[in-house]
């Protein structure tokens, strides 16, 4: 019977979970790892393929839809409403509190350390940016559309930007301007791969898909080239990642 009873205990040693730190990977369609993550972190869906351990269980984000009790898919939204002026606000923001189904998008390295992605003029058509994390914008991937929400908290009906690739390249021939408009976009789709902000055109073979540059004025362009690699004067390689706790910080 002792001999019995040690090889159960044992076995059983042999099939308990490890617990995962945060940032690991816990699920997804092929994963066979462990699942349990650490006090305090939660099993939070990337993509069907990919779950990570994340501080606080967020809710992921997803590239098919944004939740449909507090957030409506901005694909529904009439698209042929005439442009605004750069020089009028589109909304007045959601405010300094993230909005439920939505992330707030920074970069997480030097030189631009917790700069976090907005429009210039705020909340309304303009190039995308790095700015203070005191005026970050609130963000969401909706079927491979990058949405911006400009509308109030509570404001009925709400208000969205979309971010537009330029098909014209600039700078070093190897990037792409990108701006908020009204209009969605029509040139390659967004998503979120992990945490970072991707984007692909099927006409293009990125290195990175990953990989952004910050140029004068904090302006965010596509890099179509290598990460790291003959950066133009005056801009820095970036990767931008989602965060989703309640406030921004520096």
């Amino acid at each position: 019977m002792h001999h019995f009873t040690s090889v159960a205990l044992a076995i059983l040693a042999g099939t308990a979970s490890a617990v995962l730190q945060d940032w690991q990977q816990c699920g997804g369609i092929n994963y066979s790892g462990d699942t349990q993550c650490a006090t305090g972190s939660g099993c939070v869906k990337i993509n069907d393929y990919y779950s990570q351990c994340q501080p606080g269980a967020a809710p992921a984000p997803t590239t098919t839809a944004i939740p449909t009790t507090t957030v409506p898919d901005p694909t529904t939204l009439a698209t042929t409403t005439a442009p605004i002026s750069t020089s009028v606000p589109a909304g007045s923001g959601p405010g300094t509190t993230l909005q439920t189904g939505y992330y707030w998008i920074r970069a997480v390295a030097s030189p631009n350390f917790h700069k976090y992605m907005q429009t210039s003029p705020l909340y309304s058509p303009g190039p995308a940016l790095l700015g203070s994390y005191t005026t970050a914008g609130q963000f969401q991937v909706v079927s491979g559309q990058l949405v911006q929400l400009v509308s109030a908290p509570g404001e009925k009906p709400e208000k969205f930007l979309y971010a537009t690739v330029s098909e014209t390249r600039s700078i070093n021939n190897m990037s792409l301007a990108v701006t908020f408009t009204e209009a969605k976009n029509t040139y390659g789709t967004f998503k979120f791969g992990g945490d970072d902000l991707q984007w692909s055109v099927s006409s293009i073979t990125r290195p990175n898909p990953s990989a952004w540059y910050v140029c004068a004025g904090q302006k965010m362009y596509i890099n179509l080239g290598n990460y790291m690699y003959q950066t133009p004067s005056g801009c820095a390689d970036q990767t931008i990642h989602y965060y989703n706790d309640k406030t921004a910080n520096s």
